[in-house]
Parts: structure tokens; sequence; C-alpha cells
């Protein structure tokens, strides 16, 4: 019994993050403890309708009729004003209101210009994405989660490269369950530096790469309390962690039994972890991100309920785009060095401006600079 209690976290703590404790055991303890209908996520059921009504009806003592009409009519389903206007994003020609006016008009100058610099205020709730799956249930009844099942909140920070957010801006918000394999996180994270195209473009601007960064580098490694969680699914994929663990044991670091094991071999409920302490996810060789869990929790019947929309992202940082320094329009997608025909070094071009400035009509090159395929963090946005 004092085993498993020592499994289970304080629910208080005074510290930044909490003790280590197992996950899977966590959920255990839960479970245990919680009766079917606490666990239950199936839908809201007639009866509990009904009492909801009655209750409705005795605080405002009223017939359970009137409740009940009251609970139809305050619905969301009522929301919509009519059919016509199902469509937020479209805006009636002759409406009435000021505020509409205004983003109508917003909203034709960004055309125009092809410039967003930021998301509009209404367009701030299109990036808190956790609402767009509340609720939702799988087609197929063996896609849906089992009761117990336990969620876990992951906030997954900007690479150390990003001098301007990588201490307090996470880069995304991720829910993952129990029952998934590391892997599959792993999947699922987005970032620029997986896109990268190596090699230099500035003879042959037309050659296609044909293969990214992520296809070629494929090695990454999770590090959750002394354990590096290596992907190693791939013949090519390198031991990235090697290298720490034989600098640590070179001399006394302080670091005792580190270990390295498979990612693909591992589910969350098996890790050791600390909510609130800042973990490690690293790829591409030193692209380093870092990642904090900020809450566990058992599955609800208003959470998403379809297992393949796991790991699922539920809020994403917006990030400006870099313009053209010719048009100030296009996003960059070309970046030069040593170039003897721009005022920067680096400068970064869209791809139309790029020709235009750096070769003739028969594609010859003009002036001496190199050249490199540029991604843009903005693309994720």
């Amino acid at each position: 019994m004092a085993a498993d209690a020592a499994a289970v976290p304080d629910y208080e703590s005074a510290e930044l993050y909490t003790r280590a404790f197992r996950v899977g055991a966590l959920g255990l303890g839960w479970r245990q403890q919680l009766g079917p209908p606490d666990l239950s996520v199936a839908a809201e059921e007639a009866e509990e309708a009904e009492e909801a009504d009655a209750a409705v009806a005795a605080a405002l003592g009223c017939a359970p009729s009137t409740a009940a009409e009251l609970r139809a009519v305050c619905s969301i389903d009522m929301l919509m004003s009519s059919e016509k206007e199902e469509d937020p994003d479209i805006i009636p020609e002759d409406s009435s209101l000021l505020t509409l006016r205004i983003r109508k008009k917003a909203l034709e100058r960004r055309e125009e210009t092809i410039i967003v610099d930021r998301a509009c205020r209404q367009e701030t709730l299109a990036y808190e994405m956790e609402s767009h799956a509340t609720g939702k249930r799988p087609d197929n009844a063996t896609d849906l989660i089992e009761e117990g099942e336990l969620l876990l909140t992951l906030n997954i920070f900007y690479p150390v490269i990003f001098q301007k957010h990588k201490d307090h801006k996470p880069y995304q918000t991720v829910l993952v369950l129990g029952s998934q394999k590391l892997t599959e996180l792993r999947d699922s994270i987005s970032c620029v530096s997986d896109l990268q195209i190596g090699g230099e473009f500035s003879s042959q601007p037309d050659q296609a790469p044909e293969h990214v960064s992520k296809d070629l580098y494929k090695s990454a490694f999770f590090y959750f309390e002394g354990i590096f969680y290596n992907d190693k699914r791939y013949p090519e994929c390198r031991d990235l962690s090697r290298t720490i663990i034989e600098w640590s044991e070179s001399h006394d670091r302080g670091y005792e039994n580190l270990q390295s094991v498979k990612m693909e071999d591992y589910v969350f409920n098996d890790l050791s972890l600390k909510i609130g302490f800042p973990y490690l996810y690293c790829h591409q060789g030193n692209c380093e991100h870092i990642i904090i869990i900020t809450d566990i929790r058992l599955i609800h019947h208003d959470d998403c309920l379809d297992r393949n929309l796991y790991p699922l992202l539920v809020k994403k940082h917006w990030l400006c785009t870099r313009k053209c320094f010719v048009c100030k329009m296009y996003t960059a997608r070309w970046v030069t060095n040593r170039d003897s025909l721009a005022p920067e070094d680096p400068c970064f071009f869209c791809d139309v401006c790029f020709r235009m400035l750096h070769y003739d009509a028969e594609g010859n090159k003009l002036g001496e600079f190199l050249a490199y395929p540029y991604v843009d963090p903005g693309i994720f946005n």
C-alpha cells in the first residue's frame, strides 16, 4: 500500500514541479478510487437531462416543462441566427453592424496587399484548436477511447536557436493518451528544422531536391528522468544520446545511471515523470526542444474520444512570416549570402523576385552570390 501511495504525486506542491511518479500507477490509483459513473465516457443520457430540468424547475419555481423549454431555447444549436449564415467567415453585404463592416474592409485590404503581419483579434480563437475536437466521437466503435484512459497535456517549446521565444513561448500544446507510444508524439511534432533543404543552388535554382532533412536524418530522442528514449525504427537511425552518456561517464559529473532505450518500445504509461519539470526532445542532431508536462487527468465524455485524432494539437503559436526584401509582400523562399546585388547579408527573397534579380531571360546567373532554399518558420501558421 505504501508503494502505491509513493507512486501518486502530491495534489498540491509548493515547488515548481511535483516529485517523480509512474504515469501508469497514477491512472491505476484513480481507477481504483472512482466508480463507473465517474469513469464513463458515454454521452449524456435522457435521464440526466430530466434530472437537470427538475433541478432548474426547483430553483426557478417553474414547471418542469418550462425548464425543458428553456434548455432547448438556450442550447448551443440556437446560436445560429439562420441557415443562410452558418459560415461565420462570410460577411453579408448589407450588414448594419459597424464591427462587421470594419472587419470586411480589413479582409479586403489583406487580399489586395497579401500581407498578414499578425492575426486579427477575431481570428485568435482559430488557434485555440481544442474546441474544434471537443466531444468528437469516432465513426468506428473500435476507435473509441476506453474508459479510464489517461490524457496528458504537453507544452513543446521553440528550439533554443529561437532566442526570442525559447524561454517562454510554447510552440505547440499537444494532448496525448497514456496508451500511445512515444513514437506517435515524435511523428506529430512539426519543426521547421525537419523541412530544411541542404545544398547551394545558385547555379541551378530549378534543381529540385529529392529529400528534406526529416527524410535524411531520422534520429531523435526524448529525455525523461535519466532515460534517453531513442528512435531506432529505421536502419539509418543513430543513438544520439551515446555522446552525452559517454561524456557523463568520463568524469564524475553528477549524472548517474543514464540509460538508453528504444523509443518505439514504450508508451506514456511506462514513464516516470514530474509535472511541470522541463524535459528534452532532440532531433536533427542538435535541434533541441524543451517539453513540459503540465497536466495529467482521466479522459472525460466531453473530450475528443476518437483515438485516431491523437496526439491532438490544441494550440499553436502564431509566428510572423519573413517577407521578401524586394516586394515586401510574399513569403521568402530563398536566402543569399555574399550577394553582390543585395544590400544585406543574408538577404531574403520570394521566388519571383529572386529569379528576376539574379538571372537573365535565358536563366544565366548574374553577379556573384550563394543561394540556399529558405523554409520560413511561419509556414505552420
